[in-house]
């Protein structure tokens, strides 16, 4: 039986050396690919919406109405456009009315911890800004829990080149945009979200396990040399200082002051000291507190703007390789495990984010 278990400890052993080892690899096949990709020129694509939405709407006719309807809907349909065009003539006989109509650019922007999307977001407004006016509209289509200061922080900073540009600009949320998601998202003129969606925790947080006990115990010595002071104040092996937490700490407080205070830059309504606690809320909460402007999805909100504008979605693509595929493939399988074993965490606790 002992042999048994000590077979079985040593399959199981080998089992999870072959699994990190596979993840190693496509880890590396993934961090080359991105360095390719970083050198390869990619391509802005433009998917113009109020064709995809009118594209929805005859595939629903067609299904729904009969032979005689389609006929009576297609014929109210050119008399309306008739009319249209003529009245067009009418007000502006000299003018193009294409060229006369508002434009509503879309941006999606899926954030990690480590903001990864930030150079294509970056590509992508420089692409509408060629074209974008004051006339026009930018919709960012927002998610993110948030993550790294400096990452985000640059991700901010690309959103405020459309308001320095004076182009009216709007944040859609659906889902989350919390800490550096919500960062970005108070740079907008306008920030629209849907009502369960989750937003706020203007705050900073830092999670740094220390293994100094265990090396002690096993008489490992770790030594850490510095010029400065402070070039080091804590970490994982070495023995930490109150001093060394303190300075830490007082350094967490000085990023939390930087991020409260683009907060109340650009929504200054609000009363920061009561939202800036690191606290979390859903969108019908935040719209109490002033964290948002309006309920309602971004499918209802870009539809409605198709009405009276052309509505056009940007984005910034690159062909993948297979190695990509394949580096990709392996991070979201590891990511899939993660979210399922912190939700399994959560569920504990009665709560699930």
């Amino acid at each position: 039986m002992v042999e048994l278990l000590a077979e079985y400890g040593l399959f199981l052993a080998e089992a999870v050396t072959v699994v990190i080892a596979i993840l190693i690899v496509f880890g590396g096949v993934a961090s080359s690919s991105m360095s390719r990709r970083q050198d390869d020129h990619g391509q802005v694509k433009v998917t113009h919406l109020n064709e995809t939405f009118e594209d929805m709407a005859d595939a629903l006719k067609v299904a729904v109405l009969t032979k005689d309807q389609l006929k009576d809907e297609e014929k109210a349909q050119k008399k309306k456009e008739k009319e249209e065009k003529k009245a067009a003539k009418k007000s502006k006989p000299d003018s193009d009315e294409k060229s006369d109509k508002k434009r509503v650019f879309v941006l999606d922007f899926d954030g990690d911890m480590q903001a990864g999307g930030v150079e294509a977001l970056g590509t992508e407004i420089t692409a509408l800004l060629t074209m974008a006016t004051v006339k026009d509209e930018v919709v960012i289509r927002l998610e993110s829990p948030g993550g790294q200061v400096h990452a985000y922080g640059l991700a901010a900073s690309q959103l405020s080149r459309i308001v320095d540009k004076k182009i009216p600009f709007t944040a859609c949320v659906d889902k989350v945009a919390a800490s550096g998601g919500y960062m970005m998202a108070c740079v907008a003129d306008k920030i629209v979200a849907a009502p369960f969606s989750i937003l706020g925790s203007v705050g900073v947080v830092a999670e740094l396990p220390n293994f100094n006990k265990v090396m002690k115990k096993y008489d490992v010595d770790y030594d850490v040399y510095t010029a400065g002071a402070y070039k080091r104040t804590v970490t994982m092996l070495g023995e930490n200082t109150a001093a060394g937490k303190a300075k830490f700490v007082e350094e967490l407080e000085s990023t939390h002051v930087l991020f409260k205070d683009m907060v109340s830059d650009n929504r200054p309504q609000l009363d920061i000291e009561k939202v800036a606690t690191g606290e979390h809320w859903y969108g019908s909460q935040a719209k109490e507190l002033g964290l948002v402007d309006e309920l309602k999805t971004s499918d209802d909100y870009l539809y409605e703007a198709s009405k009276d504008a052309d509505v056009y979605e940007i984005s910034y693509q690159v062909k993948q390789t297979v190695a990509d595929k394949l580096g990709f493939a392996a991070e979201k399988a590891a990511t899939r495990s993660l979210t399922r074993l912190w939700s399994n965490i959560s569920s504990r606790h009665n709560r699930i984010f």
